[in-house]
Parts: structure tokens; sequence; C-alpha cells
């Protein structure tokens, strides 16, 4: 019987200095690191900035042949988040922020309102244009990581939802895109399902050790309601269905991996598509 798992794309190796040369060159204007949850992408756009940051120390960009003009000057790379839970403060183990990870990197749009409060897709493009504008005044790399999908479709692809763009007047389509990036540059981290599955059981029963009920517990305390909690979904649901009695601890961690299983896969799934509709994606193994 054949098997019906998907194919996985063709993985490469990405070149950083091709991929320098090219953003001096103005080939694009913003990196791009997706993937699903538990492949590794934050590490790999950490490393990313770390090795553009070694370079800027080196005086290594200064040097460049083809550095064309003083704009073309590169004073570092900072991270922008595109996670629609990273935002919220005092949401951390289970939303796996891991802010130690990012080192010396400059980072954004991680932490910037109280949990229990309400976000949006068109919050965060208003916040990413300020985040996106501020690195590239000082001459920065934009970074841009994270698997919500509606995110980086609106910020990279003019407010497409589902493979279709909005309808919006000449003018207002104009607006919407106003301040935002034309020319990104994609890239996916590639992984196996079954080492993926693994690897998200593994750092699930990490997190679970690190204290992830009692930070959803003081959560509950400090007065964010149980309903707004279940709304962000995952970890923020199934511990707090078990928090308020509605699940055993261990319904609670079985039902909860295997939410976060198909959550990665549709987020597999997702990207694909985003392959069909046009954009190219450079999947790398990291």
């Amino acid at each position: 019987m054949k098997s019906t798992m998907a194919q996985l794309p063709e993985a490469e190796r990405i070149d950083l200095d091709d991929l320098a040369a090219r953003y001096l060159k103005g080939e694009w204007d913003l990196l791009v690191v997706m993937g699903p949850t538990a492949s590794g992408k934050t590490r790999y756009a950490v490393s990313i900035a770390e090795e553009v940051n070694a370079a800027v120390a080196l005086g290594l960009f200064e040097s460049c042949p083809f550095r064309m003009t003083d704009e073309s000057v590169v004073s570092g790379a900072e991270i922008i988040s595109a996670d629609s839970r990273q935002v919220y403060r005092g949401m951390d183990i289970g939303t796996g922020k891991d802010l130690k990870e990012y080192g010396d990197v400059r980072y954004h749009l991680i932490d910037i309102l109280p949990a229990g409060e309400q976000y949006n897709v068109f919050q965060y493009v208003s916040d990413f244009k300020k985040a996106y504008a501020d690195i590239r005044s000082r001459k920065a790399i934009p970074i841009l990581c994270g698997g919500t999908g509606m995110y980086i479709n609106a910020v990279t692809r003019g407010y497409d939802f589902d493979g279709e763009k909005i309808p919006l007047s000449q003018k207002r389509e104009n607006r919407a895109v106003e301040g935002l990036p034309q020319k990104p540059y994609f890239i996916g981290t590639l992984v196996d399902r079954d080492e993926r599955n693994r690897k998200i059981d593994r750092r699930l029963d990490e997190r679970l050790e690190e204290g992830m009920v009692e930070e959803i517990r003081s959560l509950l305390e400090s007065g964010v309601k149980e309903e707004v909690l279940i709304s962000y979904g995952l970890e923020y649901k199934y511990v707090t269905l078990y928090l308020t009695g509605q699940l055993s601890y261990a319904e609670m961690r079985e039902k909860l991996a295997i939410a976060i299983h198909q959550f990665a896969k549709r987020q597999m799934t997702w990207l694909r598509g985003m392959e069909r509709s046009g954009v190219k994606i450079h999947w790398t193994r990291v």
C-alpha cells in the first residue's frame, strides 16, 4: 500500500554571502524565515542575524564590492516576530518565546501587549510598518520570523488572505501596501514529519516541566478570563481546560500533543499553498 504522506520539497543550501550581495544590489528588502512549529526557524533566523552582525563588526560590508552607494551601508540585522501570541506579555513558556535564544540580536513585536487584550492582523500590519521603517532607517537588515500565516501574508502579499486578495479600490490598495516591503525573500525551514512530531512531543514535555501550567494558572489568577485564554488556542486552551477541571492532566497532555501535531501540519499545508500561488520559497534544513 502506497504512503499518502505528502512529498517534502527539495532542500537547498542557503549561501549567506550571495544573499547579502543580493540585498546590497536591492534584489530583496525583507528576509522572511518561516516554517512549521518545531522546525528551528527562530534559531535559524537568529543565526543569520548574528552572522550579519559579525560581518558588520569586521567591516566586511564597507569593503563589499556590491556596495553601490552609502545607502548600501549595513549596520546589522534585526528580527521582527510574526507570531500572533508572542505579542503578549506574561505568555512566555506557552508561546515558546525563548528570548535568551536571541542573544544580542534586537527583536521587535514581542511583549507589546498585556495578556488578555485583543489584537488582530490589521493592528499587526500597523505595528509591522513602524518596526520595519525603524529598522530600515538605521540601515539594518530586517528579518521577519514566525509561523502565523495570516500575519506573514498581510505584510508581504498585500492583504492576501486564503490565496485571494481582498477587493480594494486602487487608492485603498495603494494605501494598504504603503510602507510594506516590496521584494521579500522567503526561506522555509524544513523538517520531516516524524522528526517534527518527536520534537513537538519533547518540547511539550520540557515546557510542562518548566512551569507552563503555573504560568497559565497565574494568568487566570491575574484576571485574564478563561474564555480569552481558551481563544488563544493550543497550550492556553488545553491547560486552561485542565485547570478548570474539564480535563485530567493526562487528557490535557495527550490532546494538546495531538493538536500541536495537527497545527504543524496545517502550517506546512499553508506554506505549500503559498508556493502553488506563485511564491518562491527557498527550503533549507537547519
